[in-house]
């Protein structure tokens, strides 16, 4: 027999022997795949390539990977439970099944599918409810598209838009066609309304109402933070304004002083704002600049664990740290990649168990890329602006991938990063007030998970106690005293290995939030 075919018949051996919860969800082919069987919307995929050598210690990995992959939608749910307007969570579930389709682990993967299933349903009947709300708002705008009573129905229309925008998501598609005949139902109207000024009044009159119609679109501009898309709708404005006729000289002076106003208010807010990010944007520069050098040093470093510590101190600062010049933006987080990667790269010469790490990191931003390329086309623009800001805060958080996809997958994260921020300005105010809220929420979380740790060293502390007592009450020359004995040490030398675990993971998570905790202290 080949050596192929021996180690075949090694893992098949193996595989029949081992026992373990939810093996009925996986089984191994003869080339060595370990496969998580289908489920619906959910295909059949490899979690991971077993050999002869390395089948014992890869299939402990991904056993012990799987409490990791249940986390994440124990957090999901979690956030859910919290977060009142539920159409927020849509991009964070997307992610997660995303996450759900690479994640390589072995564990009960239907259960947390079906958890994971109802949140997506109960997303689209919450989509569907918006859906019979924005379908009964264009209804009544094209009943009252035939109407007569002109100042009525004009305000009815305006509060109809008003309540539109306090409707929450909907896709992207019906939302468009709804929103069509909302705009054709309105525009039916005010087209009805000016033929019949026309015909009960003169010119001006008519002019009147344009220029209201224009210095209301200008002063709801001037608040805007939309910077481009609101300074191209002002020179249309000043466009139509020109080529509007003459009104009463009275209504006309009071309505430019109106318009210039607004005007004046929106440049002067739009220099003022782009004045401050150029100069916090030097500032992040220089700050950044200092962390890459940093970086680049350590790179050939072989203390593993201490460099790492310290990597990770530089990756916490550069989070801290805002958006440089765009222009910059690229080389600086390449040269700080590429110090990282390299530094990483030797270490997973070293360290087995890191290349499950980077396989499970890669699913991770394969995730957050696929929900930033589903989102570079949103409308949605502040939603949108939130969550691409999130992602790259995670993307920054999970660290290095294969080599092998890094460059591409970046790449790919950046261009539709940069496609959506090409159509619309972030709005920096507004970014700032959903970061403060995120990292309040952060720690209300690490807070939790601290308490949950204090609570499973306590419980495992209590068992070693236990264990002890119960080896200080062996009664001498009992039956199977030498048994008893073995096996309660046994227990209590693993129950003291669990207990410096969690005692190690409890440090860390103190330290994590202390840092966030602190963090919210200074913003």
């Amino acid at each position: 027999m080949t050596q192929d075919g021996n180690q075949a018949t090694t893992l098949s051996a193996w595989w029949e022997q081992i026992s373990f919860d939810h093996k009925s969800l996986f089984t191994l082919n003869e080339q060595g795949e370990l496969l998580l069987k289908e489920y619906p919307n959910y295909k059949q995929r490899p979690v991971g390539t077993l050999t002869a050598d390395n089948a014992e210690m890869l299939f402990n990995l991904l056993v012990d990977k799987f409490p990791e992959v249940e986390g994440k939608v124990t957090e999901l749910v979690t956030e859910w439970n919290a977060e009142e307007d539920k159409l927020k969570m849509l991009g964070k579930v997307e992610r997660i099944k995303e996450y759900l389709n690479h994640a390589n682990a072995v564990g009960d993967f239907h259960t947390i599918y079906k958890i994971v299933e109802n949140l997506d349903k109960e997303l689209s009947r919450l989509t569907e409810e918006n859906y019979t709300k924005k379908l009964a708002l264009v209804q009544k705008a094209e009943e009252l598209s035939a109407a007569e009573d002109w100042k009525e129905t004009t305000e009815a229309l305006r509060t109809l838009a008003d309540d539109w925008k306090q409707i929450g998501h909907l896709d992207r598609k019906r939302n468009d066609e709804l929103w069509a005949r909302l705009e054709a139902a309105k525009d039916k109207f005010f087209e009805r309304k000016r033929e019949h000024q026309e015909d009960i009044n003169k010119e001006m009159l008519q002019n009147l109402d344009l220029k209201m119609e224009l210095v209301e679109k200008a002063e709801a501009l001037a608040a805007s933070e939309d910077w481009k898309k609101a300074t191209d709708e002002f020179k249309a404005l000043m466009e139509q304004w020109k080529g509007v006729g003459r009104t009463m000289h009275d209504k006309n002076e009071e309505l430019w002083k109106r318009f210039t106003e607004a005007n004046n208010v929106f440049f002067e807010r739009k220099k003022q704002h782009f004045d401050i990010i150029h100069k916090e944007q030097d500032d992040n520069y220089n700050a950044k600049l200092a962390l890459v050098e940093k970086a680049e040093a350590l790179k050939e470093s072989t203390e593993w664990n201490e460099t790492t510590k310290v990597y990770t101190e530089l990756m916490e600062e550069w989070k801290k740290l805002g958006r440089v010049p765009k222009e910059k933006s690229d080389e600086i987080w390449n040269r700080f990649n590429e110090a990282r990667d390299y530094f990483f790269n030797n270490k997973r010469k070293n360290f087995e168990e890191f290349k499950l790490s980077l396989d499970d990191n890669y699913a991770q931003k394969l995730a957050l890329l696929k929900r930033a390329e589903d989102l570079q086309d949103s409308t949605q623009w502040r939603e949108a602006t939130e969550e691409l800001n999130e992602l790259m805060d995670e993307w920054k958080k999970i660290g290095p991938v294969p080599r092998k996809h890094s460059n591409e997958i970046w790449e790919r994260f950046l261009a539709a990063r940069k496609n959506f921020f090409n159509r619309k300005d972030a709005n920096r105010e507004k970014r700032k007030q959903i970061i403060e809220k995120k990292e309040k929420e952060r720690v209300h979380q690490t807070a939790d998970f601290v308490d949950k740790i204090r609570a499973e060293l306590r419980e495992e502390e209590e068992k070693l106690a236990d264990f002890k007592q119960g080896i200080e009450n062996i009664t001498p020359g009992m039956k199977k005293e030498a048994e008893l004995r073995e096996h309660l040490t046994k227990l209590i030398a693993q129950t003291e290995h669990k207990i410096e675990h969690k005692k190690e993971k409890l440090e860390q998570a103190e330290k994590q939030l202390e840092t966030i905790a602190g963090k919210g202290d200074t913003d």
